[in-house]
């Protein structure tokens, strides 16, 4: 589920500042409805383009790449089932807590909070590498793993993590891999501000809608 970006050439995180104005436009202008609305598809492509950032470090984030891939796909699955009644997302999960399945292992509630929890990580990540540039690699993606998904995962994924740490590149070659074709380190350092400063309100929101539904504690089992 990708929007065709074929003529363009700018950087993933331009693409991400895209989908997040686009979502930002479509939700409802009275404070109280946008507070129960996350729109569906567009919330998706917004996480589609949160893997193509991912992409960029390499086989270290594969792994999360995968279950972002399955959380998308289970909300396009149920997004299609039925796309006028599951538009909105907070309606999927009012839907799935009043029949008690939320905290099913296959639900989209837990698609939902997963998606979240990797956008967490992404967004902690590019605030590492914008505050201290001379930061490695490294240590940023694990300093952010920490922070975002290691409090939820079980003791195999951290372990994991650990071994994958070894093959991430180093800071200069991902910024170089980030920038769009005729993008500067400057021109890619705006974006990740403007990229964070559209995101951060966007996930305090999903933060607070997940814990109206009970689900901002659950681990991974």
């Amino acid at each position: 589920m990708k929007r065709r970006r074929e003529m363009e050439k700018g950087s993933e995180i331009m693409s991400a500042i895209e989908e997040l104005s686009m979502m930002v436009k479509l939700k409802p202008s009275d404070n109280h409805d946008a507070a129960d609305h996350i729109p569906t598809k567009p919330f998706l492509y917004v996480c589609n383009s949160f893997i193509q950032v991912l992409d960029k470090i390499g086989p270290t984030m594969a792994v999360l790449r995968h279950d972002i891939n399955q959380n998308i796909q289970r909300l396009e699955m149920a997004h299609e089932s039925d796309p006028l009644l599951n538009s909105n997302l907070v309606e999927i999960l009012k839907k799935e807590a009043s029949e008690g399945n939320a905290r099913k292992a296959k639900s989209c509630s837990k698609a939902f909070l997963w998606l979240t929890r990797s956008m967490d990580f992404t967004v902690a990540l590019l605030q590492n590498l914008a505050r201290d540039p001379e930061q490695s690699m490294e240590e940023a993606v694990e300093e952010s793993y920490n922070l975002t998904l290691k409090p939820w995962h079980g003791w195999i994924s951290s372990a994991a993590l650990k071994v994958a740490l070894k093959l991430v590149p180093d800071n200069k070659t991902f910024t170089n891999l980030l920038m769009g074709k005729d993008d500067n380190y400057e021109t890619l350092k705006e974006q990740m501000h403007t990229f964070i400063s559209l995101l951060l309100p966007f996930l305090e929101e999903i933060h607070s809608i997940l814990k109206v539904y009970n689900l901002d504690r659950l681990k991974s089992t």
